[in-house]
């Protein structure tokens, strides 16, 4: 893999989203800790730097910076926002605190741009982009020039073009910046002299030597879900490895209704050894009296390890433990100095001491839709790489509080009916993920002629590209209607139903 574009972390809102961004133009990138050395930034070899926005202010003592030997290495660099700033303060130039609330920007802003530069010759004199900054350049360093300005901001864009130095205000990589997939396709091809060359296929291809080229000849236990991450997991590693490879699957009683069945019927015409684990008593002993949702997903990611180390203990000399982690997995769980959002039970939930010489995670540079693309690339079939997301810890954190066999049983016969009523309704294809949430919260209701005091059951739609960012899904009333009479009708225990219309952010996808 040539070409790599290194993209330094400052703790960013939409870090995420610019790593999305590049892929999007099929170069390959990496999002890493500002505090990267410059021995590790020379061994990653970039072809282009982008430096983050963050939260910060860059003339602050305890804020986050670089080493100036970043300026030497001869590669452009971008730097977005704080980004943008931190290049100014590094290199000479002045940043401070805007002096009125006019000069503070946030939001969408008409911008004008100098077209001589090369950032911006694709996208006309004036646009509108997206700023979300209280300091602004007081002062140029020397070679920089201004390439873009807004009526509060006069350098709402910098560059030293003869140093591939550029630096935005504003964020390219969301889409309310209306032209910001141009300016970063103009640095990525036109500054950097990326090809836009990456592809699943190619990927594929190194993945599988990488495998082929650490196992060697040691076996491999895959925790198999039956979802798409670890199905596509499965995929490459059986491509790589062949029969050195086992799949476990954990049937720990927290999958959706009839779940397990299928996922077995769905592996057994696979060449691959499958072991099929039914653990339900073991994990919801577990999950006895824990409330917190962090604490449940390390106990059912701990308890997951606990049971490959078992198999694998009966199988014989295994080495590698292999898990489908994807990239939000990664992102969500914390890295560097980011806040976790919630653990993943194979990213944060592990245990501090693990009974297998490696944990080997081949998909944990991708995006949920890269990996869809690979399972196609691998021959999956449609099914099975369009799979609904499913979390790790199951049904767990879907029933929110103690989890109990009540609880969970109330649950999965209540999400059956609300992804049956949107498959009827033809919507399973175009809404991304949907599921069904018990509340803690319990409400008065009527029944007939008798007072019921049950369940609230909220019901969760989302519409995304990538996982990162969702919006909440716009279901016909009349299909919410459906599924709500259903379900209070036919689940016992249920009184009332709510639909979640909160966005990605400021919520997240699932609720715990």
């Amino acid at each position: 893999m040539r070409e790599k574009v290194l993209i330094l972390d400052f703790g960013g809102q939409y870090d995420q989203l610019i790593a999305r961004r590049v892929r999007e133009h099929h170069v390959y990138c990496e999002l890493k800790p500002y505090h990267m050395s410059m021995d590790e930034i020379r061994a990653f070899d970039p072809i282009g730097i982008i430096f983050t926005g963050g939260p910060r202010s860059v003339y602050d003592e305890t804020a986050p910076h670089v080493d100036p030997a970043i300026f030497t290495l001869g590669v452009p660099i971008l730097g977005i926002c704080y980004g943008c700033q931190l290049m100014a303060h590094t290199l000479g130039g002045v940043v401070s605190a805007a002096q009125s609330d006019t000069a503070r920007e946030y939001g969408k802003t008409p911008t004008h741009f100098d077209t001589a530069c090369r950032l911006f010759r694709e996208i006309g004199e004036q646009s509108v982009t997206w700023m979300s900054h209280g300091d602004y350049i007081a002062r140029l360093p020397e070679g920089f020039v201004s390439c873009a300005h807004s009526d509060a901001c006069p350098t709402a864009a910098i560059c030293d073009e003869s140093r591939g130095f550029y630096g935005v205000q504003f964020h390219p990589e969301v889409a309310h910046t209306e032209r910001g997939a141009d300016m970063l396709r103009s640095f990525l091809l036109d500054v950097c002299g990326a090809k836009g060359e990456w592809r699943m296929g190619s990927y594929k291809d190194s993945a599988v030597a990488a495998i082929r080229e650490k196992v060697g000849d040691g076996k491999v236990l895959l925790a198999l879900s039956g979802g798409v991450d670890s199905s596509v997991c499965a995929a490459l590693l059986a491509e790589a490895v062949g029969s050195q490879l086992t799949c476990v699957f954990v049937d720990h009683g927290l999958l959706r209704k009839d779940e397990g069945d299928e996922v077995e019927a769905a592996f057994a015409k696979w060449d691959v050894r499958l072991i099929r684990v039914n653990a339900q008593d073991r994990f919801l002993a577990r999950l006895a009296g824990v409330e917190d949702p962090e604490q449940k997903r390390k106990r059912i990611g701990e308890e997951f390890i606990r049971v490959f180390e078992e198999e694998g203990k009966k199988i014989g000399a295994v080495d590698y433990l292999a898990q489908g982690t994807i990239y939000p997995d990664v992102i969500e769980s914390g890295k560097g100095d980011a806040a976790v959002i919630k653990s993943h039970h194979n990213v944060g939930g592990l245990p501090d001491f693990v009974d297998f010489k490696e944990i080997i995670e081949p998909l944990r540079s991708l995006f949920k839709d890269e990996v869809r693309a690979l399972g196609r690339e691998l021959g999956l079939p449609e099914y099975l790489v369009s799979r609904q997301p499913f979390p790790g810890p199951g049904l767990g954190i879907r029933v929110l509080g103690e989890v109990t066999r009540e609880k969970l049983d109330i649950l999965r016969e209540a999400d059956f009916i609300f992804r049956e009523e949107l498959a009827r309704a033809g919507l399973d294809r175009s809404i991304n993920q949907y599921f069904a949430v018990l509340t803690n919260a319990r409400t008065v209701g009527v029944m007939g002629d008798g007072r019921t005091y049950d369940h609230v059951l909220a019901l969760r739609a989302v519409t995304t590209d990538d996982f990162m960012t969702a919006d909440w899904a716009r279901i016909p009333y009349e299909v919410l209607d459906r599924a709500s009479s259903r379900i209070v009708n036919e689940v016992g225990g249920i009184n009332r139903v709510v639909y979640d219309i909160t966005a990605k952010p400021p919520g997240t996808v699932e609720w715990e």
